[in-house]
């Protein structure tokens, strides 16, 4: 008895963590770039009880004979890097990847950070020009990874197909600005970590040239960059739902083997 409550205890716990996932992904449907997390379990480290001699086996069976305990469930969660809706916002600040593995590089305190959200937005820099930042007001590195400054004197902004951008002079005949957004692509999805603010971090395990490369020089020409659009969150309301309902209803089972168990104990303790 004492076995099985624990079982079913190990599974409460790895169940809990399950709809703390879903739970995250509902909240942020609506964030851009977002990538959804799934869950799935696995078996944990089971107990083998040898109680016949393997000779013995006349019934065929394909296992090894004897009887086989489990300890719960083990919750494997990963990050799914699908893409997303692209939906038109026509804000020339705004760009979208038309590829599923190319991140926008951004600058912070701890280091680079890559993400997929691409509503930017000039912030007033120290030295009077406007940064390119994202909506926490994190600069957006450039190709040799720098912050991306602009003096004041243009109109509008136009970001390329390969991830250039260009100001538009506010007369006729007055300075052109132009930089190249710091774009990477990531070959080894699995390898990143989220940071938290829609960031993720590359594991310090590992060296960046494993996990991705910078496009840059004729790499340049395979960065696909839509600006006037956003990438949506891959959420799946439908389906968060559906794996919130079968989470919710195998932890009242557990629940409910524990109380079962408990009574069990209970009443051998009463017979003794």
């Amino acid at each position: 008895m004492l076995r099985t409550m624990v079982t079913a205890s190990n599974t409460m716990y790895q169940l809990q963590k399950q709809l703390d996932v879903i739970g995250n992904n509902i909240s942020n449907i609506d964030t851009q770039g977002f990538k959804k997390e799934s869950a799935s379990f696995g078996e944990m480290i089971r107990q083998q009880m040898d109680n016949q001699p393997q000779e013995k086996n006349e019934l065929g069976r394909s296992s090894a004979m004897g009887l086989r305990e489990g300890n719960g469930a083990h919750l494997n969660i990963k990050t799914v890097f699908s893409q997303g809706i692209v939906k038109k916002t026509d804000r020339n600040l705004d760009l979208a990847f038309a590829e599923q593995d190319q991140f926008l590089q951004i600058s912070t305190e701890n280091g680079i950070r890559y993400t997929r959200d691409g509503a930017l937005y000039l912030s007033p820099a120290a030295d009077g020009r406007l940064m390119l930042a994202t909506a926490e007001g994190l600069p957006v590195s450039d190709s040799e990874g720098n912050p991306i400054l602009l003096e004041e004197n243009f109109k509008d902004i136009v970001i390329s197909k390969q991830g250039v951008l260009t100001t538009v002079p506010a007369v006729p005949g007055g300075p052109v600005q132009t930089a190249q957004l710091g774009i990477v692509k990531i070959t080894s999805p699995q390898h990143l970590e989220k940071t938290g603010s829609n960031l993720y971090a590359i594991d310090n395990n590992r060296p960046l040239d494993e996990v991705l490369q910078l496009l840059n020089g004729p790499l340049r020409n395979e960065v696909n960059v839509q600006q006037g659009f956003l990438e949506s969150s891959n959420v799946d309301l439908s389906k968060e739902i559906s794996d919130l309902m079968i989470a919710q209803r195998s932890f009242q089972m557990n629940a409910k083997s524990i109380s079962i168990g408990d009574q069990m104990l209970g009443l051998i303790n009463s017979v003794r």
